[in-house]
């Protein structure tokens, strides 16, 4: 991916979502109360003020889901997240707060796995933005799409569909809220891109997704020939913040 580290100079944010992986619900209270209690207050002490901690939406209750906490943390630059970790090392107020989960026995796993995406915000939306919504945390639903490419030269073409096609200008227009659109760096699912869109509720995001499909502009951007192709597979994730998450 171009100039990636280098970018630590510019105002581009860097994002780091981490994925807990859990199958009990004694597992989903501990990362729940260590995340509350200690993580986001040692993130905010750290200078990092709005921290998201979102989970999946269950449509069917009696649908067998995995139990997924998502935890998205907003950095000024790629050396921020190897900086985060020795901040946290030398908070002692984090070391109280977490303690059961830190120190957890080999025996009584606060997860079953912790997985990292790291990425690099798009130029054209360099910054993490907070959604403008009014309804209760439980009712909104959040949209996570993941953007597989076929391989790095489509992945860079549609990078540019978002960017110089102005597809994140359409976003804006139609009042998507989106957080953030960015690249993925590292992750297990590249060359990939992510962006998250927020919705007072899953019938205004059906809305907003119809109005989508049927602007003028969509239509134009979405046939043009030198932007076919660039999307292998879309990874859409349907979650909802907690009601202790920053955003």
């Amino acid at each position: 991916m171009s100039n990636v580290f280098a970018a630590s100079a510019s105002k581009i944010d860097f994002y780091q979502i981490k994925i807990y992986h859990l199958k009990t619900d004694v597992q989903e209270k501990t990362v729940d109360g260590y995340l509350q209690k200690a993580y986001l207050p040692a993130l905010h002490r750290a200078g990092i003020a709005k921290v998201g901690v979102f989970k999946p939406v269950v449509s069917d209750p009696a649908a067998v889901v995995e139990k997924l906490i998502y935890v998205f943390i907003p950095l000024k630059s790629f050396n921020g997240i190897l900086e985060l970790d020795k901040k946290l090392a030398k908070d002692q107020q984090y070391a109280i707060d977490g303690k059961a989960y830190v120190e957890a026995a080999y025996s009584d796993v606060p997860y079953e796995r912790l997985e990292s995406i790291v990425l690099k915000a798009f130029e054209d939306a360099p910054n993490f933005m907070l959604p403008k919504l009014k309804s209760p945390m439980k009712e909104r639903v959040y949209e996570l799409r993941s953007y597989e490419a076929p391989t790095e030269k489509y992945f860079q073409n549609k990078v540019r569909m978002f960017n110089k096609g102005d597809e994140i200008g359409l976003f804006k227009r139609l009042n998507f809220n989106a957080v953030f659109y960015a690249e993925v760096i590292s992750g297990s699912r590249m060359p990939n891109l992510m962006y998250l869109t927020t919705f007072e509720n899953k019938a205004d995001r059906d809305e907003h997704w119809k109005a989508f499909s049927a602007d003028d502009y969509w239509k134009k951007l979405s046939v043009l020939p030198e932007y076919q192709h660039n999307v292998s597979k879309n990874d859409t994730k349907f979650v909802y913040p907690t009601d202790y998450s920053d955003i």
